[in-house]
């Protein structure tokens, strides 16, 4: 792939967000792995990186991101339309339900011509759910993260609050991929990013969920600056006094010819600096694998990270090579034990 110029050519490579999910079923279970047994499984090598669990049902989704309501059933919000949805019980069958929005926001048509959403967020703080999500289009940096809102969560509940952050081709990084961190201290932050100069970060104010006025430092987190730009999709967690910031590096959306793979640093304060595990700074290239291509299973990446009954799981998408790169579920558990992430 050709390099790029940060601020002037849009990147050469169809973007995750913009590729419109089928909404088709598949049947697959999310394999219990008992812990007696879990040193076995992790990876010591990109050709060991683990299968991911089995799910079933409507399993065809991009960048999905997940969790378990107080009634234990798990919602899903993936990218496409006005923000696709799945529900499970168990998290092992999953089903389509309707979109998040079943009337897009006029503002959408601004930032994309379809107009259709991109890789959501959804958490729970304050008594409500909140749903970020990015709208743009292919190579662009004309993007906006939006911000909804509803008290359960479910499709046609959620009211939009409107345009949190934008970006511009005058802009060295592009507005999309949002992920909030709420910090021990009631801080609440929102990274960003895909591609040119890499992931960044804004403080928001709790109160409204945009960013908070009396900060508007933009901080940043991992940038690539040699060779590709391709570091995207953040997603940030606090295990053991350490912030992890998970990204997905390289290139999306090419079915079975993607390099998507997903990679984490971690740092003692949540705007870094972020290091690897062989202190390589991600400002600088850096990042340790959590993810890669193996087999059937090619380029992971849209990761989120969920904490359920059982654990830390990653949850993200990867492309079916023995069904035509389709874009499928992936469910793994995470090991901590070492200080780094271990997908199992």
């Amino acid at each position: 792939m050709p390099n790029v110029t940060e601020r002037a050519v849009p990147p050469p490579r169809p973007h995750a967000r913009r590729l419109r999910v089928r909404r088709t079923s598949r049947r697959t279970t999310l394999l219990a792995v008992p812990a007696a047994i879990l040193l076995a499984l992790v990876p010591s090598s990109a050709s060991a990186y683990p299968n991911p669990g089995t799910v079933t049902g409507s399993t065809v989704v991009h960048d999905p991101t997940m969790l378990r309501t107080s009634s234990g059933q798990y919602l899903l919000y993936a990218t496409g339309g006005g923000i696709s949805n799945r529900t499970s019980t168990d998290r092992i069958a999953f089903s389509g339900g309707a979109d998040a929005f079943s009337s897009r926001p006029s503002w959408w048509s601004r930032y994309s011509s379809v107009p259709e959403a991109w890789a959501p967020d959804l958490s729970y703080h304050g008594g409500k759910y909140l749903l970020y999500y990015s709208v743009s289009s292919f190579g662009s940096q004309n993007s906006a993260i939006g911000l909804a809102t509803s008290s359960t969560g479910r499709p046609g509940s959620w009211t939009d609050q409107g345009i949190v952050h934008t970006s511009s081709a005058s802009n060295d990084y592009n507005a999309i991929d949002p992920n909030l961190f709420v910090d021990d201290d009631g801080k609440w932050w929102l990274s960003f990013g895909s591609w040119w100069t890499g992931i960044k970060m804004i403080q928001i104010n709790p109160s409204t969920g945009k960013q908070l006025s009396s900060n508007t430092t933009r901080y940043s987190l991992a940038s690539r600056p040699t060779g590709t730009k391709a570091v995207e999709a953040p997603y940030i967690v606090k295990r053991g006094g350490y912030y992890y910031l998970f990204a997905s590096y390289d290139t999306c959306c090419a079915g079975t010819s993607s390099t998507y793979k997903v990679k984490v640093g971690r740092a003692t304060g949540v705007t870094g600096p972020y290091r690897d595990k062989n202190g390589v700074a991600m400002m600088n290239n850096g990042g340790t694998p959590v993810l890669e291509s193996h087999g059937r299973y090619i380029g992971p990446g849209g990761q989120s990270i969920m904490n359920d009954v059982d654990g830390d799981l990653i949850v993200y998408h990867y492309y079916d090579g023995q069904d035509n790169g389709t874009p499928k579920l992936g469910v793994n558990l995470l090991n901590w034990s070492s200080g780094w992430p271990v997908a199992y």
